[in-house]
């Protein structure tokens, strides 16, 4: 039986409602200009030389190459006690900003509370790499952790999941890790949260106000067609750069969450059906009244959020630990 999502009280909702108002008032994002990236990649830099929040963990960088393709990552582990698995997590950032410090936060907790250790991948953003490389990178990077994890963290079992851009990253690099590795029953779970799965765009991208939250609605569709500029709708809607048209059999449990005023709901949607009735173990979760972004807010239920995908985390472990007995009896 899945665990339900914890109720949510209209306390924990008006507080989102209050927070809403707030972001109202906020600039809403949109693919940077070249001076604009420049000042925010310098100033999230600044939070991987003095990390914050991180007591409890271990925290390294390393620069690895891996199918011709070089990446830094940043590694959070548990400060002491073995490593129960390990996560792989794609940061956001609309494929053109951010950093893997930028999750630091949400990482470290996972690693406290679960025992898993996370790798986050610092993949290149656009411009400095072609679109197509970037998702090639970014497969490279998890290939390396399904290869040297045991050696590493001396854990086996497996996870892959990011936000937004990262969301999309995490989507395109298991498909890849499911068609060349024969051990990709390794990977125990995808945790997917409000990520862009059809680069042709759905419809709730499509007619995205401009009043929506944090993302600018009307500005979404041209920005993602400048990803690929030499495709035509047709060809963005290719199963290379949209995980929402590829094969999605024998994928291992996802969690999908979004919330209900994110343009990027009908992604979430879309692809919790589409990987449901291939492979029969998606979940989708929509948080009421919640923006892009919502889980990295400060509000009860963002931490609401978080905690029971950590839970969810410890749960797919759990299970595996509980089966592998059975099947080694039989």
């Amino acid at each position: 039986m899945r665990e339900p999502f914890p109720d949510i009280s209209e306390a924990d909702l008006a507080e989102v409602r209050r927070m809403n108002r707030n972001l109202r008032w906020a600039p809403r994002f949109r693919a940077p200009t070249p001076l604009g990236r420049l000042m925010i990649q310098t100033m999230l830099g600044a939070q991987a030389i003095l990390p914050v929040g991180l007591h409890g963990t271990r925290v390294v960088t390393k620069r690895i190459t891996h199918n011709g393709y070089a990446v830094s990552l940043r590694i959070l582990r548990p400060a002491q006690g073995e490593v129960r698995g390990v996560h792989i997590d794609y940061h956001g950032g609309g494929w053109a900003i951010g950093t893997a410090a930028m999750d630091d936060l949400i990482n470290a907790d996972i690693v406290r509370e679960t025992g898993i250790a996370v790798v986050s991948v610092d993949y290149t953003t656009l411009p400095d790499i072609a679109f197509l490389d970037q998702i090639t990178q970014a497969h490279a990077a998890a290939d390396w952790v399904f290869e040297h994890a045991e050696a590493e963290f001396g854990a086996r079992d497996l996870f892959i999941g990011g936000q937004s851009a990262g969301a999309h990253l995490a989507a395109c690099s298991l498909i890849r890790l499911r068609d060349r590795r024969a051990d990709f029953a390794r990977l125990k779970g995808a945790v997917l949260f409000f990520g862009p799965y059809d680069l042709s765009a759905t419809p709730s991208v499509r007619n995205a106000p401009r009043d929506t939250l944090v993302l600018d609605g009307p500005a979404m569709m041209p920005g993602i067609a400048r990803l690929l500029p030499d495709r035509d709708e047709a060809g963005r809607r290719a199963p290379d750069v949209s995980p929402l048209h590829a094969d999605l059999a024998r994928l291992p449990p996802a969690l999908f969450l979004c919330g209900t005023i994110d343009p990027l709901l009908d992604d979430s949607k879309l692809m919790a059906e589409r990987w449901q009735a291939a492979s029969g173990n998606a979940r989708l979760i929509i948080v009421p009244e919640s923006p892009h972004a919502f889980n990295r807010l400060p509000t009860r239920l963002a931490a609401t959020t978080n905690r029971w995908v950590r839970d969810w985390l410890v749960r797919r472990l759990e299970a595996d630990a509980a089966r592998e007995p059975r099947q080694a009896a039989e």
